[in-house]
């Protein structure tokens, strides 16, 4: 394998020295692994480490998020795929039909019963981010859930039966009161904690007052991008939204 991954949940290890890290790097830490992976349609292994797992002083973690703003789209692929499919290993050990233990299947990223033949392949949770603006202002909300002051795009998960555009429109009226037009596809991006797939998209404000869903959003306002508080850092589609690069 060319292409080599030790993972600790959103964090990856990297050398101190500044060098790539590689195969031989990763043979170095396999005793300390919880589990491990390797596709070689895409050339690369993967392991899966304890957050608090103590490395040698040669090693040290960085956020995946961080190695997403530097890699290119392949590298980005890889990272993605391998810190997707470690995750729904660790989740995915017993078949849902039968109960019995599922072994990885041959020749694909699947796994299988052999007790009743199931096969099962690693899932994807399609979601919506998206930026709406009003004149030169753009609408940014603080989340309740998350223990920080940043403030980002709303955002939300595409529920059976809707279109991506049809939650567009749902989640920015349930979570703030505004109707929105001019729904606009942007981009996309894996993102891999544990199984998301974002799909970006720009929206005009069509009518209504901020009336915030208080169990998901903690305040939410309009800001001018050049006026606006803390923000996603780069690595993130909610930063390429905001930032025009999409």
């Amino acid at each position: 394998m060319r292409y080599a991954f030790a993972l600790a949940k959103r964090d990856m290890v990297v050398r101190t020295d500044g060098q790539p890290f590689t195969p031989d790097d990763l043979e170095k830490l396999k005793h300390l692994a919880d589990s491990h992976l390797a596709e070689k349609e895409n050339d690369f292994c993967a392991i899966e480490l304890k957050p608090d797992t103590q490395l040698p002083p040669e090693y040290g973690f960085k956020t995946i998020r961080e190695a997403f703003a530097l890699l290119d789209g392949e590298d980005n692929y890889r990272l993605a795929r391998a810190r997707a499919l470690l995750s729904w290993h660790s989740g995915h050990r017993f078949c849902a039909r039968c109960g019995s233990p599922l072994t990885w299947a041959e020749g694909v990223s699947a796994k299988k019963c052999e007790k009743c033949d199931s096969v099962l392949f690693p899932r994807i949770e399609p979601c919506m981010i998206v930026l709406v603006s009003k004149g030169d202002e753009i609408l940014l909300a603080r989340h309740a859930q998350r223990n920080s002051d940043v403030y980002s795009c709303l955002a939300g998960f595409i529920e059976v039966g809707e279109s991506a555009e049809h939650a567009v429109a749902r989640e920015i009226f349930e979570e703030t009161g505004i109707h929105v037009k001019n729904i606009r596809y942007r981009g996309s991006q894996s993102w891999p904690f544990p199984d998301q797939l974002m799909l970006a998209f720009t929206a005009e404000y069509e009518s209504g007052e901020i009336k915030v869903q208080e169990d998901e959003i903690a305040n939410a306002g309009w800001f001018r991008r050049e006026d606006c508080p803390a923000t996603p850092k780069p690595g993130s589609i909610a930063y390429k939204l905001i930032h025009n690069e999409i």
